[in-house]
């Protein structure tokens, strides 16, 4: 898997993350799950708020390791190639 694909599978992870944890707050906000269903009502809002939580923040912060060290990359590339020129 190169680098364009594991940014792009990361970015799907995040996108499901929101999309979970945008589920749950509407299953206890909106849905009024909890009130109808009780006690399964907040398990399975918590559960979709909880694995929200769990695809998007390691995915996070993984995907910034991964810019900010294609970015120090690139950044010693240019450098290397000014100073190429100088000289």
């Amino acid at each position: 898997m190169n680098e364009k694909q594991t940014i792009r599978a990361l970015k799907i992870c995040i996108g499901i993350g929101l999309c979970l944890l945008l589920l749950g707050h509407y299953l206890i906000s909106y849905a009024n799950l909890p009130e109808t269903l009780g006690v399964k009502g907040m398990v399975i809002s918590a559960a979709c708020i909880a694995l929200g939580l769990i695809f998007s923040l390691p995915t996070k912060m993984y995907l910034t390791f991964l810019l900010m060290t294609r970015e120090n990359r690139l950044d010693a590339e240019q450098r290397r190639v000014n100073s190429k020129n100088e000289q």
